[in-house]
């Protein structure tokens, strides 16, 4: 696993980050229209060279409105022809839809995992020396963060005397830390074993959802943006956690918006997109372990630069040097 997802959901022990980087990050700038590959339009791109995958890697427009016509002298709604119906369909369609969900699941699991089966990670943890102890699941729940302490409380909620129940109180007390005390040797062995419990996955889903995807989201939408935006916010959550420090997704929003309008605020989207992954850039170089910025550069700009806001397939992109893509 690349970056430690989620990791830094919790307000607890910060992560491995340059002072003197995090306080440069109001200054941010970066130029997409120096810095992007070039692009056909397609979201095909001439990549730009990429640095070696860190070894660490464990896993690894809104459709147009029909016009008017009629007599003269009268004026008439001309019936929308079926093929601008079709797209004003597609244009709705935000990252709560199924297909949307999958595709943005799969892009996270090309970051964090070196794999579009993100669904074969339910049962990947270790320690990357990241300063959050343990990194585990489909979304990188840390033992140093408190996401994982929430997410086996959870599942002792759901399932009591599960495998994984004796180490909550391990887990309260490493809280904080990257500490793995209580937890070794056993905690690894024992959480891939809970990994193949149905309960155990749901309950990684739904604190996915409920930590990450859905205020993501939420929040996207509120901030006017369409799929590309939803899933921009969600990558930023996953990685940076929800708080309101500068390096995290808080924070980086907020850089965003000295720079650029949301268009809510009546701003420009891609204007605005650009000025987000610009202060999520800065955000990653302040820590080592999220220092390769591919998944930004060569992926969710990529999208970008190709105009395709609704995050419509086929979708090509890079991280970390390997390419990936969805089709439909």
């Amino acid at each position: 696993m690349q970056s430690a997802a989620g990791c830094a959901a919790a307000d607890a022990t910060p992560a491995k980050v340059d002072p003197a980087k995090v306080a440069a990050l109001d200054s941010v700038t970066d130029s997409p229209d120096t810095a992007l590959p070039a692009s056909d339009g397609g979201g095909n791109v001439a990549e730009p060279t990429q640095p070696a995958k860190p070894s660490s890697t464990g896993k690894a427009g809104p459709a147009s409105g029909a016009g008017t016509a009629g007599k003269p002298g009268t004026t008439a709604t001309a019936k929308p022809k079926p093929k601008a119906k079709a797209k004003a369909k597609a244009a709705a369609v935000d990252l709560t839809d199924p297909k949307k969900k999958e595709i943005a699941m799969e892009l996270v699991s090309s970051a964090e995992n070196s794999s579009l089966d993100w669904k074969a990670q339910y049962k990947y943890i270790e320690d990357i020396d990241d300063g959050r102890g343990y990194t585990a699941g489909i979304i990188g729940f840390c033992s140093g963060t408190g996401d994982m302490l929430e997410l086996v409380e959870l599942y002792a909620q759901r399932k009591p005397g599960n495998v994984l129940a004796p180490y909550l109180p391990a887990l309260r007390k490493v809280n904080g830390t990257d500490s793995h005390k209580g937890l070794d040797p056993n905690f690894t062995k024992d959480w891939r074993k809970a990994a193949a419990d149905t309960a155990f996955q749901q309950a990684q889903n739904d604190e996915r959802d409920r930590v990450y995807f859905n205020p993501a989201v939420k929040q996207a939408k509120s901030d006017g943006l369409r799929a590309l935006g939803q899933f921009i916010y969600y990558d930023a959550m996953v990685m940076h956690g929800p708080g309101e420090d500068s390096v995290s997704f808080g924070g980086i929003r907020k850089t965003a918006m000295k720079k650029a309008k949301t268009p809510a605020q009546g701003g420009d989207e891609v204007t605005y997109l650009n000025a987000f992954l610009d202060a999520r850039k800065a955000a990653m170089k302040t820590e080592e372990a999220h220092s390769d910025t591919s998944r930004v550069d060569t992926a969710q700009r990529v999208f970008l630069k190709a105009g395709n806001l609704d995050l419509n397939p086929p979708l090509k992109w890079k991280v970390y040097g390997d390419s990936y893509s969805i089709n439909s």
